[in-house]
């Protein structure tokens, strides 16, 4: 089963929190986890902290490396950390496998949607 941050109180209510609480979940260090992204344990730092935002791209990315979708990484609503799962099949994996497809689609659009509003300064915006 998939935790699903709308059915529990936890106080990671921020990116920052989110990236943290799912990072750990994977088992993985700030260093292993900024490796696996391939950018600088400091980038990575910065984004748990909330000093920082990954790019779209690179959030995108956080969220196949870390396991979650990126709509939970953005707002906590989605496929949070999984639990382990013991009975789970493989229509059940295949089913959110492509569920997570569908959130980065969407999320992928409404980035783009942003992005237009935002104009040229749209794009010196993002780290």
């Amino acid at each position: 089963m998939m935790f699903n941050h709308e059915n529990a109180s936890h106080p990671d209510d921020t990116l920052g929190g989110r990236i943290s609480l799912a990072r750990e979940a994977a088992g993985l260090s700030e260093g292993e986890a900024a490796e696996r992204l391939g950018v600088l344990s400091s980038s990575w730092n910065a984004w748990e902290c909330d000093r920082d935002v990954p790019r779209a791209n690179r959030l995108a990315m956080m969220a196949g490396v870390l396991g979650v979708t990126p709509s939970w990484l953005l707002t906590g609503h989605g496929s949070g950390p999984a639990q382990p799962e013991t009975n789970a099949t493989p229509a059940d994996l295949q089913r959110a496998l492509h569920q997570a497809s569908e959130d980065m689609a969407a999320l992928n659009r409404r980035m783009r949607e942003l992005a237009a509003q935002l104009g040229p300064q749209g794009s010196s915006a993002r780290t």
